[in-house]
């Protein structure tokens, strides 16, 4: 490998929302992510709601019955 043009490799964690921490390595330090294998809907079989910009409440607004 040439010398000094790959980025330097690393400990990192990353960091859910949930508050789970996974320790890695990468060539960023810290890695903050909204959903992790613990708290995704397809591996816990749990249905969670994520409505960052409003969108649910305003399909249920849009579609509620009168």
């Amino acid at each position: 490998m040439k010398e000094g043009i790959h980025p330097e490799y690393q400990a990192a964690t990353i960091t859910c929302a949930c508050g789970n921490a996974i320790k890695t390595r990468s060539t960023r330090a810290d890695i903050h992510v909204e959903i992790c294998s613990s708290c995704h809907p397809y591996f816990t079989g749990t249905q969670k709601l994520i409505d960052t910009e409003g969108r649910v409440e305003r399909f249920l607004k849009k579609y509620k019955k009168k």
